[in-house]
């Protein structure tokens, strides 16, 4: 069975939240003593993927 696509549109602001939470719920994670390797793939493509600007027009 095929993956589904997901894709986000976030402004600078939220990407930003978004990656220092991650990289807080990495460090709990190693404090805990539990594995990281989930929280580095999103970390990693969150990093990666490419950034595209929009417009949003309301009707």
């Amino acid at each position: 069975m095929k993956q589904k696509d997901f894709h986000i549109y976030l402004t600078e602001q939220e990407r930003t939240q978004v990656i220092s939470s991650l990289i807080e719920l990495k460090n709990s994670l190693i404090a805990q003593g539990r594995y990281t390797d989930a929280v580095d793939d999103v970390l990693i493509k969150i990093t990666k993927a490419r950034r595209k600007h929009i417009t949003v027009r309301y009707i």
